[in-house]
C-alpha cells in the first residue's frame, strides 16, 4: 500500500526525548521548547514565537489577543480545518465566510472589501496547501479598514510570499505541527507574535492566566492570576521530537519539493488535455510542497478515480467541506456574497501521496495509474 501520509521522523527525535527526560524539565517551557522558539525567531526574524499544544490553540490565544467578543465578525475563507471558525466563534463571533480563488483555492482577496462591515475585526488567511495568500493587499485592507490579520499558516512552514515567511506577515501567525503536517510533534502548534504589544499578554494567556513567565524571568517576586488564559503549553518531549525535524528542515523541505516536481512533470501532460487540473503557484509565492493535488470533472469523478486507485493499493483522500455548508457553519456564520467556486472547486480535489522519504517508484506508480485511469 502506498499510504497517504507517513509521519516525518528524521532518527534524532528518541534521543532529544531521552535528553529531555534526563534534563528532567518535562512541562512546558523546557529546553527543547525554548530551542524550537529560538529557531523560528532566529528564521523568521519575529518579536516572539510561543510553542502552544496545537494550531487550534494557537488559533484560540489568537481571538484572545485581539479580544474578540460577542457579535464581533472575523472575515475567513469557507474552504478550511473548522479550527480556523472555532477558534473565534467560542468568544462569540460571527464568521463571515468568503468565497475561493480556484487556482490556489486560498481566500478571494478581491472578496474580502464587500465582507467588512461596522463589526468586523479581523481577516484570517489561510495559506492552502503552504501557497501563500494575496497578503500585500489584506494587509492594506486591514490597514485601511483598522483590522487585524491573524494568518492560519497551520500548512505553511518553509513556504514565503515575496520572500516573508508565512505566518510571520500578519499581526499573528499560527502553525501545525500534527503528524499530517511536513514537521510534527504528533500534536502540537506555535503562535507567532509579530506585533510586540500582544508579547507579554500571550505569555500570561499561555500559562493559564498567570504571570509565571514573569516570575521565572526575576521580574516580579511571585506569580498569581492576573488574566484568562489556559494550559496552552505543550509538553518538552514533544519538542524535542519537533527540534530533531526543525534541525532537518531544509533536508525535508527538498525531499518533498523533489516528490512534488515528479508528480508535477508526471501529470502535467493530462493536464494540458483538461482531462484535469494541477496545482498553480504564483510568482511570489515560493511553497513548501505540503500537498499534491489534482482537480477531476466533479464529485463523482473523484470518488470513481479515489476507489479506483485504492484497488491498486494507493490511498488518496479528498478534503474539507465548506464550513458555510455545515450545520455549525450555518449557526455561526454565513457567507458573504457568492459561493462560485468553494463548493465546486472542493468537489474535484483529491490529494495524492505526498510525505518525507516517498520513493520516486512509489510517485511513478501513482502517476502510472492516474495515466491509466484516464486513458
Amino acid at each position: 500500500m502506498i499510504a497517504f501520509n507517513r509521519p516525518v521522523i528524521t532518527g534524532n527525535e528518541t534521543h532529544y526525548i531521552q535528553d529531555a527526560m534526563v534534563k528532567g524539565k518535562l512541562s512546558g517551557d523546557g529546553f527543547y521548547t525554548k530551542k524550537c522558539s529560538e529557531w523560528f525567531e532566529k528564521k523568521y526574524d519575529v518579536k516572539k514565537t510561543l510553542l502552544t499544544t496545537s494550531c487550534t490553540h494557537a488559533l484560540e490565544m489568537a481571538a484572545l489577543l485581539i479580544n474578540v467578543k460577542e457579535g464581533d465578525e472575523v472575515i475567513m475563507p469557507s474552504y478550511t480545518f473548522v479550527s480556523t471558525a472555532n477558534a473565534f466563534a467560542l468568544r462569540g463571533a460571527k464568521i463571515i465566510f468568503v468565497d475561493i480563488r480556484p487556482d490556489t483555492m486560498n481566500i478571494d482577496e478581491m472578496r474580502i472589501e464587500n465582507a467588512i462591515t461596522d463589526r468586523t475585526v479581523a481577516i484570517v488567511p489561510v495559506h492552502y496547501a503552504g501557497v501563500a495568500c494575496e497578503m500585500d493587499v489584506i494587509m492594506k485592507l486591514a490597514e485601511k479598514y483598522g483590522l487585524f490579520v491573524i494568518e492560519d499558516a497551520a500548512q505553511g512552514v518553509m513556504s514565503t510570499y515575496k520572500g516573508r515567511p508565512l505566518g510571520a506577515i500578519g499581526h499573528l501567525g499560527c502553525y501545525s505541527f500534527h503528524e499530517t503536517k511536513n514537521y510534527n510533534s504528533g500534536e502540537g502548534g506555535a503562535l507567532l507574535i509579530n506585533d510586540e504589544r500582544f508579547v507579554e499578554r500571550a505569555e500570561i494567556l499561555r500559562e493559564k492566566g498567570t504571570n509565571r513567565s514573569r516570575f521565572f524571568r526575576g521580574q516580579v517576586d511571585k506569580y498569581s492570576w492576573v488574566d484568562i488564559g489556559s494550559s496552552y503549553l505543550p509538553s518538552d518531549i514533544n519538542a524535542a521530537f519537533l527540534y530533531a525535524q526543525l534541525e532537518q528542515a531544509e533536508e525535508i523541505n527538498q525531499n518533498r519539493l523533489e516528490s512534488w516536481e515528479y508528480y508535477y512533470q508526471g501529470l502535467v501532460g493530462l493536464a494540458e488535455t483538461g482531462k484535469i487540473e494541477i496545482p498553480f503557484i504564483p510568482e511570489e509565492s515560493i511553497h513548501n510542497a505540503h500537498m499534491f493535488y489534482i482537480k477531476t470533472r466533479d464529485v463523482v469523478e473523484r470518488t470513481d478515480l479515489i476507489n479506483y486507485l485504492l484497488k491498486y493499493d494507493i490511498q488518496t483522500v479528498f478534503h474539507y467541506v465548506p464550513l458555510h455548508s455545515s450545520e455549525a457553519g450555518q449557526q455561526y456564520g454565513r457567507m458573504s456574497g457568492e459561493d462560485q467556486f468553494t463548493t465546486t472547486e472542493s468537489e474535484r480535489l483529491v490529494r495524492l501521496p505526498l510525505y518525507y522519504g516517498l520513493k520516486k517508484e512509489d510517485v511513478e506508480r501513482v502517476i502510472e495509474y492516474i495515466q491509466k485511469y484516464y486513458q
